[in-house]
């Protein structure tokens, strides 16, 4: 007979119910728990990483890069969103109202009152909403590969492949991309469609990356933390089915972070498919063209298609 059925024997019966009810609630609180990890010393100034989505996860960054910009003098906190990643919660809504409860969530647990929010790709669209709501405790705003008006990403999307399929003559799915255009552009069969294509032309990823990009991308095959990741494949419904807006644009956000005078700097692709250079320009209009460094050899996952960039853009804007 072992101690716990000892134990358990011995509790008076309203007792042990209460214990039952204690140890559930406590294993519900830990489920709700957002994964995070820090790197660097906390008396360095904080970065805050908001990884992509709906559905993905920090794990990326993680592996390769927070280490190597806390190295630069930063202390970096990455973090997973409730259900994304790492951050299972089979009851998370996904919604924007919780990404910024999140956010707040990485405040609190690492006592910061201010830091930078390093927003890369969907996460630009949390950071820029957090940052109106919370500009008080946002020093500065890096928008990387990030998202901010989405139809004009889409739309951009739409008329790349477009070109593609005249050039094939590709006439199945050039008639695939013109029905795609007639649909409801706030639905999230519009938005599936569109990245269908743009995952079927690599709108993500380079097709000839620098010596140190392959590097890194070939760790991916032998990284453990990154082949342990598992993508929330009901993310992206999930937050459609709970978050109104599905199709927004960060200009007006970003432009009364202006009016606040709190520095927004960005870094995109010229190989990345979700932005054109037209896009490009129109957001070095809102936060001043001095701020937006626009890098050639480079797609969207930019902090590895172009690290040192990356790392040293930070590493003079920030200090």
């Amino acid at each position: 007979m072992n101690l716990v059925t000892l134990s358990l024997r011995n509790l008076p019966l309203r007792r042990f119910y209460l214990t039952l009810l204690l140890a559930s609630a406590s294993f519900i609180c830990q489920s709700q728990h957002l994964y995070s990890k820090s790197f660097g010393s906390p008396s360095n100034a904080p970065i805050i990483f908001l990884h992509g989505g709906p559905g993905s996860s920090s794990v990326f960054f993680e592996a390769t890069t927070a280490q190597l910009l806390a190295d630069r003098g930063f202390y970096v906190i990455v973090y997973d969103r409730r259900g994304e990643g790492r951050s299972v919660d089979k009851r998370a809504r996904m919604d924007f109202t919780e990404a910024i409860a999140d956010l707040n969530h990485v405040y609190a647990e690492y006592k910061l009152e201010k830091a930078s929010l390093v927003a890369f790709s969907f996460g630009g669209l949390v950071a820029a909403q957090f940052a109106q709501l919370h500009p008080h405790k946002v020093a500065s705003l890096i928008l990387c590969s990030a998202l901010v008006s989405q139809q004009k990403s889409y739309e951009t999307i739409l008329r790349s492949v477009r070109a593609i399929y005249i050039n094939k003559e590709d006439h199945e799915q050039l008639k695939e991309v013109l029905a795609i255009a007639k649909m409801d552009t706030n639905s999230l069969a519009y938005r599936t469609q569109v990245f269908k294509h743009a995952s079927t032309n690599g709108f993500f990823s380079l097709s000839a990356p620098n010596e140190r990009a392959k590097q890194i991308y070939a760790t991916y095959q032998t990284d453990t933390l990154i082949n342990s990741y598992v993508k929330n494949e009901r993310a992206v419904s999930t937050f459609w089915e709970h978050e109104s807006k599905h199709n927004i644009d960060i200009t007006p956000q970003l432009k009364y972070l202006r009016t606040l005078q709190i520095p927004i700097y960005a870094l995109y692709g010229k190989q990345d498919g979700l932005f054109s250079i037209e896009q490009v320009r129109e957001i070095g209009r809102t936060i001043g063209c001095d701020r937006v460094l626009y890098l050639d050899q480079c797609s969207h996952t930019l902090f590895i298609d172009q690290q040192e960039a990356f790392l040293s853009s930070l590493a003079i804007w920030l200090k």
